[in-house]
């Protein structure tokens, strides 16, 4: 069972329902502030019981950088204009802006005993399955997660995990300006290239896309087994 919920109220609490392992919340939050959603997120994670259902948080966010936990400040070359966050996220140094469709997997993995790699692979997947049925083909790397279209980046992952717990996520870039990108290592790597699926031929709209997405997100995590995806 999947519930849809739009909220512009990021502390809008989720009821619980039975079988909650089977029951992702979807909310559209539309346009926000990184730091505000990422406070929400801790809240959220903080605050959650056992009887919580998971949720998934699709978003675009205000430009910005934001750098991982044990991310080096040396990736980034020069920001600029745009501020610069640091994060409790994993990963190094990414670029998030409008246009590029975040979706934040508040899910719990103890419950569903699942790993973190398992959701790694389950997020990487269902990009891989977006760009399948638009005729591409998108491939993951055991050593920079992420999905990549020719070894050009189209969608990076980084996770945080309190108490069995997720949040952050994944950032599928689908039409936004690319420039920003230039001005670090994405993701830690000198010269990466970076892509969206506009660049690629993909010419649906943004809310079709967010919830083509989103379903392949919430369809995989429904249906996955213990400890595989």
């Amino acid at each position: 069972m999947t519930v849809i919920v739009t909220a512009s109220d990021l502390q809008a609490p989720a009821p619980a329902e039975p079988a909650l392992e089977r029951i992702v919340h979807c909310r559209d939050l539309g346009l926000t502030e990184y730091r505000a959603t990422w406070q929400a997120m801790r809240q959220h994670t903080d605050g959650r019981t056992p009887e919580s259902a998971d949720e998934l948080w699709l978003t675009e966010h205000a430009p910005v950088f934001t750098l991982g936990q044990a991310g080096d400040p040396a990736h980034v070359l020069g920001a600029g204009d745009i501020p610069l966050v640091a994060s409790d996220r994993g990963g190094q140094v990414t670029y998030h802006g409008p246009g590029q469709i975040m979706a934040y997997v508040l899910f719990d993995l103890a419950r569903a005993r699942h790993g973190v790699r398992d959701l790694v692979r389950l997020l990487e997947y269902s990009v891989i399955d977006l760009l399948a049925s638009h005729g591409i083909a998108g491939e993951g790397r055991i050593d920079a997660p992420g999905v990549y279209v020719d070894a050009a980046k189209v969608a990076s992952i980084g996770l945080r995990v309190r108490r069995g717990r997720t949040y952050h996520g994944i950032a599928l870039n689908a039409a936004m300006e690319l420039e920003p990108f230039t001005r670090i290592n994405p993701c830690g790597y000198r010269g990466l290239a970076v892509t969206d699926l506009r660049h690629l031929g993909i010419t649906a709209t943004l809310p079709d896309l967010r919830q083509a997405f989103a379903q392949r997100i919430i369809k995989r995590w429904t249906a996955a087994g213990p400890s595989r995806v």
